[in-house]
């Protein structure tokens, strides 16, 4: 029905309406039927970085994100504390996912190229495969081509170490790839990146395709993830009603997700017991690395984060990472903590205190209390998981949205700043899982008043258990009179 724009969350009675109220207030059409469209798209694509050991991805990835970032270094294997960076380019916005190259390991190389590879197409839109083109097609390259192959996602080869004229034929021998044309690359120079980054737009879609069901009836997703040994197989098995994951007091003991179909309340739900993510991760430990890269996977196809905090221990900056990588995928969030049954006084005490002030961020994500081990309170989980997705399902109309915002302004506007002081014009939800909101304003709004905004859109609005993204286009003067 409407093949030019992207109306986000808006009907089309309501949208030209809208565009009215943009067009009284001075804004230029086409500039906010873009903002809306841009917040509209909600979670982006996401390209997978794949490859063998040290054909040079990590400073492929640093030249796509624009700074150095992934960690390099001269030896194969280093690993990172972190698989998935933002990047940009022509204007369009995507996901990048670094995945290591492991030298020897239990595994084999073969194999752990292999698992590494597996992981991240599975959270893929697409695939970049970076290939040496100095060494040419490895046994190891043809066994990631063969994994490729079978994901069926669209791939852009990437012929790197190509410095100058004589290496372009290096680069042409890996037609034989069978997986199209070679885009001759030096990731440490730069040569090349421009026409790369073309296709590889061309590769990824405009907007993701939904990791999540929205099939009529069918189950809803939810990732449970958490540092390891904070107890995310106890609490599968115990929701489960019956031993289907192993659980070991040895932490790391889950390598792969294991997705299951559980009842509750009702409810079919499809639950992902997700490796615990290690705050470090060294070169002998590269099952580890894939654990996290696979809880990163895991994340982008779910719905629900429901995050693990062990309550004997200190809430860790690593929870807090954990914490932090489930808000910015956008998902639904809730926190269990878990354990409960083992606390004593003292130890509640400092605790109820430590999250006042360590989980402040997060303080709108329903939380339960749990024994994974005896059962306690695992009957509130559910509820939790149902209000965190109909905070993320939310959805605003825009003539009660403007009417909040309105008595908002009146009541606080802006702080004056140089003389100045900046407005709220209106405002649109452009989409919802999670909800996603569009203002136009007057000039620029400081940090602490976008949130300030934001906190009053969850008592006004309730949106528990969601993330809420929140974008600002200031009115462009146009030459108008000053």
């Amino acid at each position: 029905m409407n093949d030019q724009h992207d109306h986000g969350a808006l009907g089309d009675a309501e949208y030209a309406e809208f565009m009215e109220l943009a067009s009284e207030e001075g804004f230029d059409p086409e500039d906010v039927e873009g903002a809306i469209e841009e917040a509209g798209h909600g979670p982006l694509p996401v390209l997978a970085v794949v490859g063998r050991p040290n054909v040079g991805k990590s400073t492929l990835v640093n030249r796509i994100i624009g700074r150095r970032e992934a960690v390099v270094e001269d030896r194969p294997g280093v690993t990172r504390d972190r698989v998935t960076y933002e990047a940009e380019w022509a204007g369009r916005r995507f996901k990048v996912v670094d995945t290591g190259g492991w030298e020897q390991d239990v595994l084999g190389i073969d194999a752990s190229v292999a698992a590494q590879a597996e992981f991240a197409i599975d959270a893929a839109d697409a695939c970049l495969f970076v290939v040496d083109a100095t060494v040419g097609a490895t046994d190891t390259d043809e066994a990631v081509v063969r994994l490729l192959r079978r994901a069926g996602k669209p791939v852009v080869l990437a012929a790197n170490k190509v410095d100058g004229q004589s290496g372009e034929a290096d680069a042409a021998m890996l037609w034989s790839l069978g997986l199209g044309e070679p885009f001759p690359v030096s990731s440490l120079h730069g040569r090349g990146t421009g026409d790369l980054l073309d296709e590889v737009l061309k590769a990824l879609p405009e907007a993701p395709g939904q990791r999540f069901g929205n099939a009529v009836g069918g189950p809803r997703r939810i990732a449970l993830i958490g540092r390891p040994n904070v107890g995310k197989s106890s609490l599968l098995n115990r929701v489960a009603g019956e031993e289907r994951v192993v659980v070991n007091e040895l932490a790391g003991t889950t390598r792969d997700p294991v997705d299951e179909l559980i009842e509750l309340g009702g409810k079919t739900w499809k639950f992902v017991d997700t490796a615990g993510i290690r705050k470090k991760v060294h070169l002998q430990e590269g099952a580890d690395y894939y654990a996290s890269l696979r809880t990163a996977a895991a994340i982008e196809k779910a719905e629900v984060a429901v995050v693990l905090i062990d309550t004997n221990d200190s809430i860790s900056v690593q929870d807090q990472r954990i914490i932090t990588m489930a808000v910015e995928s956008g998902r639904a969030l809730v926190i269990a903590y878990n354990k409960w049954d083992e606390l004593d006084e003292e130890r509640r005490y400092y605790l109820e205190r430590e999250i006042e002030t360590e989980m402040q961020q997060v303080s709108w994500a329903p939380r339960v209390n749990v024994s994974a081990k005896t059962g306690r309170h695992m009957d509130r989980l559910v509820p939790a998981i149902e209000t965190a997705l109909e905070g993320w399902e939310t959805r605003v109309p825009t003539g009660r949205l403007n009417a909040f915002l309105g008595e908002l302004v009146a009541a606080h506007p802006h702080p004056i700043r140089g003389g100045k002081q900046p407005r709220i014009l209106f405002g649109t939800q452009a989409g919802t899982k999670p909800p996603r909101f569009v203002l136009f304003a007057s000039g620029f709004l400081e940090h602490g008043y976008r949130r300030f905004i934001e906190r009053r859109l969850r008592e006004e609005f309730g949106f528990e258990g969601t993330p809420l993204h929140l974008s600002v286009r200031v009115r462009e003067k146009r030459g108008k009179k000053k």
